[in-house]
């Protein structure tokens, strides 16, 4: 569109300074012929912009003009806020950067983009890091379960969306882990955040903060009552809050367990946060057995021990004996499920 491209063009000027013709065209994927038409239909609308013509010419604008068009759109502006809420960059030392950097788009953005982009900032939240592998998340009614490359939400992401933008309260129809019904809740949404590539929907169920995957909405109907959320509190402090109490479950049940060595790596990776210490090689470590790595292990609940059913005849639990009971039990269920002939 041309409007795009005059407002490239400026933009550019803005930027480099003096560019040749050339450049540009070959940066618009235009003739020369086209900048310069441009050039004057920028003129004419009031855009001080000249040009010169000899071996060091080019366009450029009058010295000391500046725009504050960004050329963002209101969804532009709010990618740009979302993705500087990631928090990454606490890591790389970077915050104070950040905030200026993001100061000063804020002062260039048009007036009427601002809103917009400082609450989406407050609205939707990118969390890259993955949960940490606590057993117990794995069991959680409303935290992570599975694999968040498969996630994928029941109910059109735009109405969660939209709930958390016009501070609507929200009706939603929703699966709790390991059910199969579904329960409706009436909730005062804070803002959606998006943990290791999985959506969850932050809100408050009568005044108390609860976490939703998108995943396991079947329906979300916006009510026409005004959101009720608690005085100043926002997404980023109730993200926290239920982040650590899924996160900091405490796990009293200890498991010990033997793996083969040739699938230590491996499991070393799967059950990151359950494992209390290093594996027990014996290269040099008590414990270890051989062709054998002894694993120490915790668990909120018995039951939680079924995890390792996942490593086959390559793990065995030792200790404690409910433990190992357990997992006989599971095994014994599968067995009975595949030892059949299907009709």
């Amino acid at each position: 569109m041309k409007s795009s491209r005059l407002l490239s063009i400026v933009l550019l000027l803005q930027t480099r300074g003096r560019v040749p013709a050339a450049e540009l065209a070959e940066r618009l994927e235009v003739s020369t012929r086209t900048v310069h038409r441009d050039v004057e239909a920028l003129s004419a609308a009031g855009v001080p912009v000249y040009a010169e013509r000899g071996r060091h010419g080019g366009i450029a604008l009058l010295p000391g003009f500046r725009t504050d068009v960004t050329g963002m759109t209101t969804d532009e502006a709010r990618a740009l806020f979302i993705l500087a809420a990631q928090g990454a960059h606490s890591a790389l030392g970077l915050d104070d950067a950040l905030r200026s950097a993001l100061r000063k788009v804020m002062a260039a953005l048009p007036a009427p983009h601002r809103p917009a982009a400082e609450l989406a900032g407050r609205r939707i939240l990118v969390d890259p890091d993955k949960w940490t592998p606590r057993p117990s998340s794995a069991t959680s009614a409303d935290g992570p379960s599975g694999h968040a490359a498969a996630a994928r939400p029941a109910v059109d992401l735009d109405v969660l969306h939209t709930a958390v933008f016009t501070d609507l309260r929200l009706r939603i129809r929703y699966r709790h882990s390991g059910e199969t019904r579904l329960r409706t809740y009436t909730v005062d949404p804070y803002g959606l955040v998006a943990k290791a590539g999985t959506w969850y929907l932050v809100a408050d169920r009568r005044g108390r903060p609860q976490l939703f995957r998108a995943d396991r909405v079947a329906s979300a109907t916006l009510t026409d009552v005004p959101v009720r959320r608690r005085a100043g509190v926002e997404l980023a402090e109730v993200w926290q809050q239920l982040r650590r109490q899924v996160e900091d479950r405490p796990a009293d049940v200890r498991v010990t367990a033997r793996i083969r060595r040739e699938r230590l790596d491996l499991a070393v990776r799967i059950l990151g946060g359950a494992l209390t210490g290093p594996p027990r090689t014996g290269d040099g470590d008590e414990g270890g057995d051989g062709d054998w790595a002894t694993l120490d292990l915790a668990y909120p609940v018995l039951p939680a021990v079924r995890q390792l059913l996942q490593f086959g005849d390559s793990l065995e639990v030792l200790a404690p004996p409910e433990a190992r009971r357990v997992m006989a039990e599971a095994a014994a269920a599968l067995t009975a499920v595949y030892a059949g002939d299907r009709p």
